[in-house]
């Protein structure tokens, strides 16, 4: 097998109106609300980021330009604190900047789905194989969970989920897979359907916002086919592509926290914070008053 295209670009979904965190989202995108004190855009750009990727793609809708600002560079901010010698507030300042002509945004005009998401960035893809992050899963992981991903692409040669098993009676609230050869970490993808009722479901395994595609799967959503709940579905289309490549679901190593749901980010804030030498003794100390 000859070596896979190198992975060199991300597109990271971002249009979505935030409802369920009405009303912090009304003046600011979901994707701007912060996980102790990073954004969760800055999250997912710090994991593409680790799996070697270069250039990003950002799927946008309108009153989402604070996402774009957040990497630009702010002259002010950075020449006051350089004055005042905040050498530190600088430091932490270094991740949110982005090498000039790698950042993209494109506009998602109507919410017709994570598909016709995927569809509008079809020329920053290309003929390239590309990630995609959806920026409410955060994965707290050794190994960053994009670059457990990249390291199974270039063995297998193409496309991967991220996939973790979840109960059966949830199987409708997510895309699961059917699954062939499954040697306990990297399981062979045979079919994918999109929320499918527990008694029609053909395994537990659900894929997570993590994957990496070949650009096969893009004259499949150039249909514009809609399927569950009237969207174009990009379950669909990457089912499409089983069998004219490789397909697999990676069983990642980390804890996922979905954080587009309220439940999901409040953990996320503990598990994150107890995680960092300048807050676990603090916060386990005030824990204490509310267990």
């Amino acid at each position: 097998m000859s070596r896979p295209k190198p992975l060199r670009k991300a597109v990271l979904p971002v249009a979505g109106l935030g409802t369920r965190f009405l009303p912090a989202t009304k003046a600011m995108p979901k994707e701007m609300l912060t996980v102790v004190d990073r954004p969760l855009i800055q999250y997912a750009i710090d994991e593409a980021r680790a799996a070697g990727i270069e250039e990003f793609c950002l799927i946008t809708g309108r009153g989402k330009d604070s996402l774009i600002d957040y990497f630009d560079i702010a002259y002010e901010l950075e020449s006051t604190l350089r004055e005042r010698n905040k050498t530190e507030a600088l430091k932490a300042l270094e991740p949110s900047s982005i090498e000039a002509g790698s950042l993209v945004a494109v506009r998602q005009q109507e919410p017709l789905g994570l598909g016709h998401a995927i569809w509008c960035a079809r020329s920053f893809i290309g003929d390239d194989p590309f990630a995609i992050l959806l920026p409410d899963d955060i994965v707290k992981s050794g190994v960053p969970c994009m670059k457990q991903l990249a390291d199974a692409y270039y063995q297998t040669g193409g496309s991967v989920v991220a996939v973790t098993e979840v109960p059966r009676a949830h199987t409708n609230r997510y895309g699961i897979l059917k699954t062939g050869k499954d040697d306990g970490r990297l399981v062979e993808v045979q079919g994918l359907v999109e929320k499918p009722k527990p008694e029609d479901a053909p395994s537990n395994l659900s894929v997570i916002g993590r994957y990496i595609l070949t650009a096969d799967v893009m004259k499949h959503l150039a249909k514009l086919e809609k399927g569950a709940g009237g969207e174009v579905q990009l379950t669909d289309a990457m089912a499409k592509t089983i069998g004219e490549a490789p397909f697999h679901g990676l069983r990642y190593e980390g804890e996922r926290f979905d954080c587009g749901n309220k439940i999901g980010f409040l953990e996320a804030q503990i598990a994150f914070s107890l995680d960092r030498p300048d807050l676990a003794g603090e916060v386990k100390e005030f824990l204490k008053k509310y267990s």
